[in-house]
C-alpha cells in the first residue's frame, strides 16, 4: 500500500518538516539531541524526519520496506548525508545489538497490531543503546483523524487507550523492551514516548 501511496505522501514533504522542526526545536529542554551521534528512523518513508535529524547534526539511518518511498527520499537533496536501507522492522532489523545512540519512529506504531508493535518495540530496544523515541498520537481523538484511520483499517483506536502502558509493560521472547517509558505532549493530538532500551 505503501508503495502505492509514496506520490501523495511526497506532496507534504516540505509541511512534515515544517512540523517535525518545530516539535524537536520545542523538545530541546526535553530531549537533547545533541546528545546523541547516530539515530535510526524506523518507516521513514519519504525521510522528512531524517532530513531534520541531519540537519541538526545527526548520522542518520533510515529504513522503510516501502521501495518507492526510499526513492522518493534518496532523490530529496536534504537527505544526501542521510543512509537509506530497505529493511522491516517487524523482519528483524539489520543492525548488531546497540547499533545507535538512538532511534525514533513516526507515526508507524498505531498503524501496526499490539504483537506487531511489540516486536517493533523489541527490535528499536536491541538495536538502540541510550533512547527510543516514538512519535505518534496520544489520547485527544479529532473526528478528521479518526475517520482517516478507520478507513485505514490499522490499530489506532486501541492504541491511543493503551500506548503508554502497552509500552511499559511489553515483553518480547521473555525480555523486557523498555525499563523507563517517559510521554510529552507535543501537540494536541501528539506525543513523544521516550523509553529507555532494557
Amino acid at each position: 500500500m505503501f508503495n502505492t501511496i509514496a506520490p501523495i505522501y511526497g506532496l507534504f514533504f516540505n509541511y512534515q518538516r515544517k512540523k517535525y522542526a518545530e516539535a524537536l526545536e520545542d523538545l530541546e529542554s526535553e530531549l537533547d539531541l545533541k546528545s546523541f551521534k547516530t539515530i535510526l528512523d524506523v518507516g521513514c518513508g519519504t525521510g522528512a524526519l531524517c532530513s531534520v535529524l541531519s540537519e541538526k547534526g545527526l548520522k542518520v539511518t533510515g529504513i522503510d520496506p516501502a521501495e518507492k518511498m526510499l526513492n522518493f527520499a534518496m532523490k530529496r537533496p536534504e537527505n544526501q548525508a542521510v543512509r537509506f536501507l530497505k529493511a522491516n522492522v517487524l523482519e528483524g532489523l539489520p543492525f548488531e545489538n546497540k547499533s545507535f545512540d538512538a532511534s525514533i519512529s513516526s507515526y508507524v506504531a498505531h498503524g501496526l497490531q499490539p504483537h506487531e508493535r511489540q516486536k517493533m518495540y523489541a527490535e528499536m530496544s536491541r538495536v538502540t543503546a541510550s533512547k527510543v523515541i516514538i512519535y505518534d498520537y496520544n489520547q485527544n481523538r479529532s473526528p478528521l483523524i479518526s475517520f482517516v484511520e478507520w478507513l485505514e483499517r490499522g490499530d489506532y483506536f486501541r492504541f491511543i487507550r493503551n500506548a503508554e502502558t502497552e509500552m511499559e509493560d511489553c515483553i518480547f521472547e521473555l525480555k523486557e523492551c523498555f525499563l523507563d517509558v517517559k510521554v510529552i505532549n507535543v501537540d494536541v493530538q501528539a506525543a513523544l514516548y521516550i523509553c529507555i532500551p532494557n
